[in-house]
């Protein structure tokens, strides 16, 4: 047996056994407050007081070791306490840091929003519209200067804050539910419901969610993050409220660009179908692809756009006094009058036909006589799957917007009015702020301190590192600059994927962009690659689930060369766990015919684009991560073709001690923490596969035969690529222990529980995946499997 002996870490261990003892005595009960084992709120609370005491460090580690403690417990209830430490440790690191006061705007008076309290939402419906007029330009001010400290998404939020305040006003909220669809637009609501304190916290490790989340507030009824959901949540509150007889209302708040998804009209054909009294508010502000225009694309997504038109500014004044009509309670009694006198006076044959007639003549007044009204024809797109379509309507005007709703309110409370209601809005994305009136985005999302002037003493520096994903759609130009047959599908996001990139070199000829519909994206590659194309299907990791069903039965049952440029791998930061990439690597390597690869950095990502463009026989994926290339690699002048199933050896060990086996973007701290292993004279080898599909087998072979222990790691959840290498040692007999020592193996992956919105590094220091985590891993590895390590030692690398 070999002894290893390793210096002393920075981190006093007698320290963090005290921390160990806080978090086992008097911190228990704070953690466990007045609730059960598992409150993360009382977790807090502990974490807050050792931040009072001065305690961050020793707490965050002292956390790091309890965690792994109660992980280790078979007992019921140590997994939920081991998420109880987990939020202590974040919640001791945030409120170490002063939450923020100002931003980078200029300071002004809120009097109406002080006089609030932080309580909620009651006060508002109290107010008078000027007073809520009043409050909305407070509120416009109070996220501008919140998201000039912590950056994210803007423009969408600037464009609803009326909305906001009139539906506040309007309806009982929290008890009525607001359902907004994606919820990037929700900081407005955030700031009116009791989250105003926090409200420099959004996005930021411990802080507010840049998306509505049911378990931060009562006022967030229904999660949100990804797009096209709201109108069918809406409609499940809105049933689940009949059934259980209670009184109320929901509304669900959509976008015309996640309009364009098909699972909205799913919903829209089954509220109008039984009847839903849901009010569905289409927030239209001629953003249906972000940014709608660019390059050469001079028109917004899709044939929907058109359908739903524009508005002159005199046209919107006139819909807005035609909406107060045909919402008020006079008008709903006249059509019920002459809808029961139609019942009486005619034949059956002409019923049905009266019944149009209600809806083309409101459509005739609205549109005929009045030049730039902007409803045009659509109206009867909505009137003909059930709803009262109403619109469009001035989405920035205060008191229109309350007096709508309220008459749209009462009718479905006294019973005049027994169907769904469509309220179309226009609003202006950005509304309020001018320098996002001007972008070509409107300043859909933004960094920290954008309304700063641009500090020109860093100018003279050397330019970063350009990202992976400008890295990816360079490549692909390349190819497609040698082969015509390359096009490139979106669903909505041309910048986020880079393919606004190969847009501006080949234009909308070769380029696709289908809006907000990820299932069609899918299967229209398919049909692509049917027709004798190579399509190129890129789409962020976490929005290909929206798309699996596409994949597997259009695109792999078929056999069809369908390229998927799978960004977003991995951890993703700030957009927290809705954004994340981390189930790809298990949904796709249990699929027949697939291949995939992932790329280590950003030479390993040019010769991969190059290589799945060469592959015509089989379904591919290509997943890379978040974030900029490493800048310090040459670049290739040709790229290389990666030969599919063929890993490489990035580091050989000397003496067969321990394998580290890589796949994707943790590579870099795979070969720290062998570097941090030679230094305790552990000399390991680390391998990046390349491939998880098909596996280089003989490489794993190779690796079980020479090493004591194997230990796999990935950017993913449990059942990707460390199941795979687990499948292939089994089938070769390197577990069985016959005929020698077997085989000591471990897989690091994602924990179960959903890693929370952070800097990605910390993010990935709470997922246990950095370096540090690696060398614990390979030390407790190594331990197994006969070679004596001092636990003291042990303990300290686990702990720092």
């Amino acid at each position: 047996m070999t002894t290893f002996l390793v210096p002393s870490t920075p981190l006093s261990l007698g320290a963090v056994a005290a921390g160990t003892a806080l978090l086992d005595g008097p911190a228990q009960g704070l953690l466990r407050g007045t609730s059960a084992v598992g409150d993360t709120s009382s977790a807090r609370t502990a974490g807050a007081t050792a931040a009072a005491l001065g305690l961050v460090p020793v707490f965050a580690a002292a956390a790091i070791v309890a965690r792994r403690r109660y992980r280790q417990r078979p007992s019921a209830g140590h997994a939920s306490r081991a998420r109880v430490v987990a939020a202590a440790a974040t919640a001791a690191t945030a409120a170490a840091k002063e939450i923020p006061k100002n931003g980078y705007f200029p300071a002004r008076k809120t009097p109406i929003l002080d006089s609030m309290n932080n309580e909620g939402t009651q006060a508002m419906r109290r107010m008078t519209v000027p007073q809520l007029t009043e409050l909305a330009d407070e509120v416009r001010w109070q996220v501008l200067d919140a998201v000039s400290v912590t950056g994210g998404h803007l423009g969408a939020g600037l464009g609803v804050v009326e909305l906001t305040v009139a539906l506040h006003a309007v309806y009982d909220t929290p008890r009525d539910e607001i359902c907004w669809d994606v919820a990037h637009q929700c900081q407005p609501h955030k700031v009116l419901t009791g989250r105003r304190d926090r409200i420099y916290t959004l996005r930021q490790g411990g802080g507010l969610s840049g998306f509505a989340k049911r378990k931060e507030s009562e006022y967030d009824a229904f999660g949100a993050g990804h797009s096209t959901t709201s109108i069918s949540a809406a409609v499940g509150f809105q049933e689940a409220r009949v059934r259980l007889g209670k009184k109320g209302h929901s509304v669900a708040v959509i976008g015309d660009g996640a309009i364009t998804g098909g699972m909205a009209w799913e919903a829209m054909n089954h509220a109008g179908g039984i009847g839903s009294k849901v009010v569905v508010v289409l927030n239209d502000n001629g953003q249906v692809s972000l940014p709608t225009f660019y390059n050469k694309v001079t028109t917004p997504v899709g044939a929907l756009s058109g359908t739903l038109g524009n508005a002159s500014s005199r046209g919107l004044g006139i819909q807005d006094s035609i909406a107060k009509v045909e919402t008020s309670e006079g008008f709903q009694r006249g059509r019920e009058f002459l809808k029961t006198a139609s019942k009486t006076l005619l034949p059956q044959n002409l019923q049905s036909a009266a019944a149009k007639l209600d809806e083309y003549t409101r459509d005739f007044v609205k549109t005929v006589p009045f030049t730039g009204s902007g409803s045009g024809g659509k109206g009867e797109l909505f009137e003909q799957l059930g709803f009262y379509y109403v619109g469009p309507i001035d989405g920035n005007n205060v008191e229109t917007l309350v007096e709508v709703l309220s008459n749209i309110k009462k009718q479905h409370e006294d019973g005049s009015l027994q169907k769904p209601v469509f309220l179309h809005i226009k609003t202006k994305k950005g509304n309020g702020y001018e320098p996002a009136q001007r972008a070509s985005d409107k300043l859909h999302a933004v960094k920290p301190k954008f309304n700063l002037p641009k500090d020109g003493s860093t100018a003279s520096g050397p330019p970063p590192p350009p990202p992976l994903t400008k890295v990816m759609a360079d490549a692909l130009v390349k190819e497609a600059e040698a082969d015509d047959k390359i096009v490139a599908i979106t669903a909505a996001m041309p910048g986020g994927t880079g393919i606004g990139i190969f847009e501006k070199r080949f234009g909308p000829e070769r380029t696709f962009d289908v809006g907000i519909a990820e299932q069609h994206a899918v299967t229209f590659a398919a049909g692509l690659a049917a027709g004798g194309l190579k399509p190129f299907c890129a789409i962020y990791s976490t929005f290909l689930q929206r798309g699996y069903d596409q994949l597997v039965h259009d695109v792999a049952l078929q056999k069809l060369p369908v390229r998927f440029l799978i960004d977003r791998a991995g951890l993703v930061g700030e957009d927290g766990p809705t954004h994340g990439g981390t189930f790809d690597l298990s949904f796709l390597s249990c699929i027949p015919d697939m291949l995939i690869c992932a790329s280590a950095d950003e030479v390993e990502l040019v010769n991969m684009v190059h290589t799945i463009a060469k592959i015509d026989d089989h379904p591919t994926a290509l997943r890379f991560p978040r974030g900029n290339a490493f800048g310090d690699l040459e670049m290739p002048s040709e790229p290389r073709f990666l030969e599919p199933g063929k890993g490489r050896i990035s580091r050989e060990g000397r003496d067969g001690t321990v394998a580290i086996l890589s796949v994707g973007g943790r590579l870099r701290e795979c070969l720290k923490a062998a570097e941090q292993l030679e230094s305790y004279g552990i000399s390991a080898t680390v391998a990046d596969a390349r491939w998880v599909k098909p596996l280089d087998e003989k490489m794993v072979s190779w690796l079980a035969k020479d090493h004591k222990a194997l230990i796999t790691v990935e950017e993913n959840s449990i059942g990707g690529f460390g199941s795979m290498v687990q499948n292939s040692l089994l089938e070769g007999g390197h577990l069985d222990g016959v005929g020698r020592t077997p085989l000591i193996f471990r897989s690091m992956f994602f924990p179960d529980r959903w890693i929370e919105h952070n800097q990605p590094e910390l993010q990935y220091d709470d997922a246990a995946l950095n370096a540090c985590h690696i060398v614990a891993k390979c030390l407790d590895a190594l331990e197994r499997a006969g070679v004596k390590v001092d636990k003291s030692v042990a303990r300290a690398i686990q702990e720092a």
